[in-house]
């Protein structure tokens, strides 16, 4: 594959957003209740295995290393792709302010966030993830790429159902409220 522009132009986007989002987590409010340690654990391995197969480069699976796609013009496509996304999580970072966490967590005094990214999307910051994970797969071609795309977003899915269980505890009426006119990872238009 003639490369137009390297696979670290892509890694240094992923390193710039997880740089913007450890210093932005300064702040933020304290918890005052959350996920159990062992759900925590269990996100961190799966978004760590998937996170594995797609950055380390320098390890040799198989048919994993494997091509899928091998073009130019879908390296833009997946470039577009990873920018929008880490672009369009971030505006739903900055969103959030002080009531994101990392963590299946409220905030002391957390409010139900229903505004910018949030009026139509209950996950927009997944949804950004989950948008650049699938242009670095593109960008990339790799199968083992494409499978930590998808394990990745598997383990986002699996962490939204426990923040909707907490955030229905929490809201109750509000939320499935705002539950009924939004999208998951995608807009809920009427």
């Amino acid at each position: 594959m003639s490369h137009w522009i390297s696979w670290s132009t892509v890694a240094d986007l992923w390193l710039a957003w997880l740089a913007y989002w450890m210093i932005s987590a300064w702040g933020v409010r304290r918890n005052e209740r959350g996920e159990s340690t062992g759900d925590r654990f269990l996100t961190a391995l799966v978004v760590g295995f998937g996170s594995f197969l797609i950055f380390a480069r320098g390890s040799q699976l198989g048919p994993l290393d494997r091509q899928f796609l091998d073009t130019q013009g879908i390296q833009i496509v997946g470039l577009m792709l990873v920018v929008a996304g880490l672009g369009f999580s971030i505006w739903a970072r900055r969103h959030l302010g002080k009531f994101w966490s990392g963590r299946v967590t409220l905030k002391e005094g957390h409010q139900l966030i229903q505004s910018g990214p949030y009026a139509r999307v209950r996950h927009p910051i997944y949804s950004g993830i989950a948008l650049a994970l699938i242009g670095t797969a593109l960008f990339s071609g790799q199968w083992r790429t494409l499978m930590g795309a998808a394990i990745i977003i598997v383990g986002h899915w699996w962490k939204s159902r426990r923040e909707e269980a907490l955030l229905t505890s929490q809201f109750g009426p509000l939320y499935e409220e705002y539950r009924k006119r939004t999208g998951w990872l995608l807009p809920r238009f009427r």
